[in-house]
């Protein structure tokens, strides 16, 4: 049986015209684009790319310093699509002529291994080069579909016509995959855009050879499964290893099982998607539960202060998630997608859009930090920062937010050759093509902190349309021309197949409910506490909303009393959560044998993504019941 495969709808056929979406969108343009490329300008990165580096000089290059610029360029590329800017443009064609003049004559790109240790090249499988290598060839393409400019892309097709020759025709390397994953995504790009198949038989050469390479090595204080190395691809069941690497190379092989139609490899996808979601990922939508190699544990290891949850690793599950719902329709892979992007993605970038967060923690106590601020390195790294930060020593993360939040329609629409798919919803006008007829859809919404969505039809003809119902919603409620009709869902969707008019119009309500959830008991640090959701977003407490009292000892009542309030952080409205609840007044002993004084309060809650907007504070997400 082959495999059904959904194309595509991308972000480029859809303007953000209103609601959340715009709203964010609106703050990157104007703030976090600029903000991003002053740090890295600042810090030497965008300097690199000259190879003019000398053994004295400040600003020695990293192995992925180049992957950090050319994500900025990727990001920004996709902002241009939508609006050109000349200004911006100049930044840009100024580094990639940094780029055409230090490139050498075989191909080659890397400032490290050019100016730093040039007889290393292909040397060392850890030392990022392939990853750089992957990020160079998808902001290549993106700035050459945004602006028509075919330099760079010139530069990453050289690049990439040396790997393969290197790689899968010589075998001259010294190690036969990339120590971190993120080429292989980008090979298969570059295939779709150029049609050079020889680009798709690397990406699954990659693939295929991984786990079952004798050359492949890995860091001296970790294992082959760090690397997902440690078994062949269509063997693996278990999340394992560094996260955005893992999570990478699941989107690739979700690719690759997408355009060879390879059920073997599409199962292998899905039982790591399920071990993630049902045994190894937050509630926000984070992955990657510690700070030792930004990695994923054991099943339930989900600690809550120490959670590492790396902004990039949501990033990428939710890219897995885009791919496997391409393959296999079902409302599960948009329920986590949006799981991951309202809460950790944009809990990674502070509202004003120039500061950001590589981890995110479900809790914080600042005085945990207080009492290690002077303490060794080491100690430290068991603690998250309390306030978002300009700019990392390694920066993937503000890059690659800006990669997401300009591409966020992606996440809209796919079809086949008869139906429209919806997966997750935002304000905007679509144009796409059905059934070998264009369509217009003029999408409504406040969503996601109003579950109405209206679906304006602005073109004639016979399709269907499949309307995604999340899973937190039970009430679900379809309106076709002010006609209810009756809900019908197979995994996860309800389809209409009408001969639609120009002007029909699709209403759907989902009613968002303020619900508790529990964790499974095997998550220890949840035990006995619940989080408290309303739609897609995870709402937190902070101490300054609540007269610093000690949140962990707070116990919710009922929700069905909660109220939906309006709050002001960074001057951005939205909605936050008011709670009855208990919590024990102080008394002098350090342990008390009997009764102790309880009193009522209303706890106050903002969404999950808004925390450390506003100063240092407790927070935590987890509540007694």
């Amino acid at each position: 049986m082959k495999i059904k495969k959904l194309n595509a709808v991308s972000f480029k056929n859809s303007t953000i015209t209103g609601g959340f979406w715009k709203e964010r969108q609106d703050i990157f343009r104007k703030t976090t684009i600029d903000a991003v490329y002053k740090r890295f300008e600042e810090t030497g990165r965008f300097e690199a790319l000259k190879f003019n580096w000398k053994e004295g000089m400040p600003f020695k290059p990293h192995i992925f310093w180049e992957s950090d610029d050319t994500k900025w360029i990727e990001g920004a590329a996709f902002f241009l699509q939508k609006q050109r800017d000349a200004e911006l443009e100049i930044k840009i064609d100024e580094l990639i002529s940094w780029m055409a003049k230090t490139q050498d004559k075989n191909g080659y790109l890397n400032a490290y291994f050019t100016v730093v240790e040039p007889e290393a090249r292909f040397t060392r499988r850890m030392d990022h080069e392939l990853y750089c290598a992957g990020h160079l060839i998808e902001a290549a393409i993106a700035y050459a579909e945004a602006t028509g400019k075919k330099e760079m892309l010139q530069i990453a097709i050289r690049y990439a016509d040396l790997i393969d020759r290197i790689f899968r025709i010589e075998h001259s390397a010294a190690f036969d995959t990339p120590g971190h994953e993120e080429i292989e995504l980008a090979l298969v790009k570059l295939y779709y855009y150029t049609g050079e198949k020889r680009y798709l038989d690397l990406a699954k050469y990659f693939i295929d050879t991984r786990g079952n390479s004798k050359k492949d090595i890995t860091y001296e204080f970790a294992d082959m499964e760090y690397v997902q190395s440690h078994l062949p691809v269509r063997d693996q069941t278990t999340a394992v290893g560094h996260s955005v690497r893992a999570l990478y190379l699941y989107a690739a092989m979700a690719d690759l099982a997408m355009e060879t139609e390879d059920e073997e490899l599409l199962s292998a996808c899905k039982a790591l998607y399920a071990n993630i979601t049902k045994k190894r990922m937050y509630i926000t939508g984070g992955v990657g539960s510690t700070y030792r190699g930004e990695a994923f544990t054991f099943d339930y290891d989900l600690p809550e202060y120490t959670a590492y949850s790396e902004t990039c690793a949501s990033i990428a599950l939710a890219m897995f998630c885009r791919r496997m719902w391409q393959m296999d329709v079902d409302g599960k892979y948009s329920d986590c997608a949006e799981q991951a992007i309202y809460n950790t993605v944009l809990g990674g970038v502070s509202l004003s859009g120039d500061r950001f967060f590589y981890e995110n923690p479900l809790s914080v106590d600042p005085r945990r930090n207080a009492f290690n601020e002077f303490r060794t390195e080491e100690m430290k790294e068991h603690l998250p920062i309390l306030e978002r930060v300009k700019v990392f020593e390694c920066s993937c993360c503000p890059p690659n937010l800006l990669r997401i939040v300009g591409s966020i329609a992606d996440y809209m629409y796919s079809t086949d050759e008869e139906t429209i798919y919806t997966h997750c919803y935002m304000e905007a006008d679509t144009e796409l093509e059905v059934n070998g007829q264009k369509v217009i859809l003029e999408q409504r919404t406040q969503y996601p902190y109003d579950g109405n969505i209206c679906i304006n039809i602005r073109s004639d003809g016979v399709f269907g349309i499949a309307l995604r119902i999340p899973g937190w919603c039970k009430k679900a409620k379809v309106y076709v021309n002010q006609k209810e009709r009756k809900l019908e869902l197979h995994k996860g969707y309800v389809y209409l197949k009408e001969n639609w008019k120009s002007g029909d119009e699709i209403v759907l309500k989902l009613p968002m409910e303020i619900k508790t959830y529990r964790a499974n008991p095997q998550v220890v640090s949840a035990c006995g506490r619940v989080a408290v959701m309303r739609g897609p977003i995870v709402y937190c407490a902070e101490g300054l909303d609540n007269e610093d009292k000690p949140l962990k000892d707070i116990c919710l009542l009922q929700e069905k009393e909660a109220q939906l309030v309006e709050v002001n952080i960074a001057n951005l409205k939205m909605p936050g959560i008011c709670m009855p609840a208990i919590y024990t007044m102080n008394f002098e002993e350090l342990y008390c044998d009997g009764e102790v004084e309880k009193k009522e309060m209303v706890l106050n809650m903002i969404p999950y993504f808004a925390w450390a907007n506003r100063g240092i504070s407790e927070m935590t997400t987890w509540f007694l019941k």
